[in-house]
């Protein structure tokens, strides 16, 4: 009868099949110049690569930035953390530290943030995982030594340029404006149509007319301005009437940017060299009358300097008073 006894059958229980994790890519270049477009191209196809190579992981989206290191909008990173927060994504994959980050403090923070919701950040180069805790001594000095190089790259983007000023072969010296376009050799020629709207807003403004009367003349003329509206800005104006290419010159450095990472533009005001190219264009203004319109607006100006503190006068410039006088 012991013979008759069933034999002990095993049974396989295969493990519960894990679900692939989310990887979402996270690429930026540092300028929005078109030249970068190729750097992104390669970040993104570089990292698509990784993640299609590994059977565990499937892509969730691609996140991009074009924009300074100094910029805090950067919205496809922003988009990016709201996902996290959403538990949308497992992993971010990443290039490098110095695409995520702008400097040490910010990526610790973020790496904080992130580890905090469970989502592990993967900086593909240095080969580094925040879900390895030994890593956060090791991240953070590879971050100074990221914004050390983002620093040194600035002052050599701002050394080339001043050189390209120095030198006048800058291509800001044939920048386009109003009033001019470029021929076949991307030199700055007379745009006769345009021409003769600045023109026009130099002899209103020598007339007596105020900036705000001379857009509502512009206006009632139907004459759009730069950006094709109906109605110029003061600031539109005002831009003209100080643009110093009308009479054939062009002035570089009139703004500076700040230290790293705040990278803000600042007006320069004696602060930074400046340089400037005579005779680099044919003019559109005498420089007589571009002088009597500079002198004009100092005077109708309602700020004054006393005692080297900026005070505003107890009047303003009327158009309507001036023709009363």
């Amino acid at each position: 009868m012991e013979n008759d006894k069933p034999k002990s059958k095993v049974i396989i229980i295969p493990p519960a099949r894990q679900p692939l994790r989310r990887v979402a890519i996270y690429c930026r270049v540092s300028t929005t110049h078109e030249s970068q477009d190729e750097s992104l191209d390669i970040q993104i196809k570089t990292l698509k690569q990784v993640v299609e190579s590994n059977p565990k992981w499937r892509l969730y989206e691609i996140y991009c930035d074009k924009d300074s290191g100094g910029n805090v909008e950067r919205y496809g990173f922003q988009k990016l953390i709201s996902d996290c927060y959403e538990n949308r994504i497992d992993i971010v994959l990443v290039k490098t530290i110095s695409r995520f980050a702008r400097n040490t403090v910010d990526l610790l923070e973020t790496v904080s943030r992130l580890k905090g919701l469970g989502v592990e950040i993967i900086f593909y180069q240095e080969n580094l995982r925040t879900s390895e805790t030994d890593n956060d001594i090791l991240i953070s000095a590879l971050s100074a030594i990221a914004q050390a190089e983002s620093e040194s790259t600035g002052e050599a983007i701002k050394w080339g340029l001043k050189q390209g000023f120095m030198s006048g072969k800058s291509k800001l010296y044939s920048r386009k404006c109003f009033g001019y376009k470029h021929n076949e050799d991307g030199e700055l020629i007379i745009d006769e149509g345009q021409a003769d709207v600045v023109r026009t807003i130099f002899e209103l403004y020598l007339s007596g007319l105020s900036v705000i009367s001379i857009s509502r003349e512009l206006h009632k003329r139907k004459i759009k301005s730069p950006q094709g509206k109906d109605t110029w800005s003061k600031h539109s104006i005002q831009t003209v009437l100080n643009n110093e290419k009308y009479i054939g010159n062009v002035l570089l450095g009139k703004t500076y940017s700040g230290d790293f990472p705040n990278n803000k533009q600042y007006k320069n005001t004696g602060e930074e060299d400046q340089f400037i190219m005579k005779d680099a264009h044919e003019p559109i203004i005498e420089v007589e009358m571009f002088e009597q319109v500079q002198e004009e607006m100092k005077r109708r100006s309602n700020i004054e300097i006393v005692y080297g503190a900026v005070k505003r006068k107890g009047t303003h410039y009327s158009s309507k008073r001036e023709k009363q006088d």
